[in-house]
């Protein structure tokens, strides 16, 4: 092998995580690609099938059937970048057994878009805090990019958030094909909130679409939702950004508005009458924002900043609310 060609792990084999690695072994920079899924049975089918059986079924998997594996720290000590892709709630289980030193010196990709529970932190907080690692070597890879539109090779826009400039071209430039092109930010900390908030108001849609509104007032909803994210991220991390990129605003409407999104599905289903067992159970994939909506709470006790969008969400998936009169009460502070 090639001694400075990159090593890049994967850690998760959901739909995203099989469609970044469409996209890493699409690419023609030199590089090798090891992935870690938890499943033993679903890796067994894609050393013999080159397909994941559970997700993106359609994709071929063009890896050496001996860079897939069900041992996470044998597959971090391989790599040079790790690319973490579980979702939030199980990121805490997912790296239980490696330490500090298992990452010393890794440069870590997040394609997470959530945060991480008890800690209420998002992952690049987590990782720095509990691992050590600088925040100079943690990237947020975020969207407008849904895996199932990777899959069928539809043109998709990706963005790559680093403090370090350098790094983030050299990363981002593993990521470019054909039908993905890429921007660089460093923005990691209004990126990632931000795609963590998409997630949250997709559900606001989904109710809103399921309780009988239409597109006029989706617009509005997806309006404020922006301005709600906005005030948001400035509180957090008061920088210069334009909160009308595709990592802000284009990942917003696509996930409020996309028949792929899975946290619209979730929005809709409960809009419906559903309840979130019953929907989390017939949609069998995660909801980020079903999470995020109460990890959010916490958060913000600490920025105070106004989200009625995101306290409705709240007040509907946790509180019980009715769904019906929270979004009618929303509509009331909407503009």
């Amino acid at each position: 092998m090639e001694p400075d060609k990159l090593k890049i792990a994967v850690v998760g084999g959901g739909s995203w995580a099989t469609a970044i690695i469409k996209i890493l072994t699409d690419n023609t920079v030199p590089k090798e690609i090891f992935w870690w899924m938890r499943n033993e049975e679903t890796l067994h089918s894609i050393r013999r099938f080159r397909h994941n059986p559970r997700y993106l079924s359609s994709v071929e998997i063009n890896i050496k059937p001996k860079n897939l594996s069900t041992n996470l720290k044998e597959t971090i000590k391989k790599a040079d970048v790790i690319l973490l892709n579980v979702p939030a709630a199980f990121l805490k289980d997912a790296l239980a057994d490696i330490t500090a030193e298992d990452l010393k010196d890794k440069k870590i990709i997040s394609a997470i878009k959530g945060i991480v529970p008890d800690e209420n932190q998002i992952v690049g907080d987590f990782i720095h805090q509990h691992y050590q690692l600088p925040l100079s070597s943690f990237l947020v890879l975020s969207g407008p990019c849904h895996a199932e539109e990777v899959a069928l090779e539809k043109l998709s826009y990706i963005t790559l958030a680093s403090q370090d400039k350098k790094l983030a071209i050299k990363l981002a430039a593993c990521f470019n094909t054909r039908y993905i092109k890429t921007n660089i930010s460093d923005d990691i900390y209004g990126t990632e909130y931000a795609a963590v908030l998409k997630n949250i108001y997709a559900i606001a849609s989904g109710i809103c679409h399921g309780v009988g509104y239409g597109d006029n007032f989706q617009a509005v909803l997806i309006s404020n939702a922006i301005r709600e994210i906005k005030r948001f991220v400035d509180a957090v991390h008061p920088i210069s950004r334009d909160i009308n990129e595709s990592a802000y605003l284009g990942d917003l409407l696509v996930t409020g508005y996309s028949q792929f999104s899975r946290n619209r599905t979730f929005g809709n289903m409960i809009g419906k009458g559903y309840t979130v067992n019953s929907a989390q159970l017939e949609m069998n994939m995660v909801a980020e924002g079903y999470y995020a909506a109460n990890c959010l709470q916490e958060v913000n006790k600490k920025y105070n900043v106004y989200m009625p969008i995101s306290q409705a969400v709240y007040a509907v998936l946790y509180q019980k609310s009715n769904p019906v009169a929270e979004m009618k009460q929303l509509a009331e502070h909407l503009s």
